[in-house]
């Protein structure tokens, strides 16, 4: 899960509590709900991030 600085922000206690297995949680200063266009930068190097620690 990525959250963005100007998106939804209280996604957290709602995931904790309908998934069991959450494994990478990431919180940006900067973005929001269209972060790709916004920060591609943050979005990409988290998704290297998640995608190194589950090969």
């Amino acid at each position: 899960m990525a959250v963005f600085a100007d998106d939804f922000q209280t996604i957290r206690p709602l995931a904790e509590r309908d998934n069991t297995n959450i494994v990478h949680w990431s919180e940006f200063d900067r973005g929001g709900h269209f972060a790709a266009l916004e920060v591609p930068e943050l979005l990409v190097d988290d998704l290297r991030v998640f995608f190194a620690r589950t090969a």
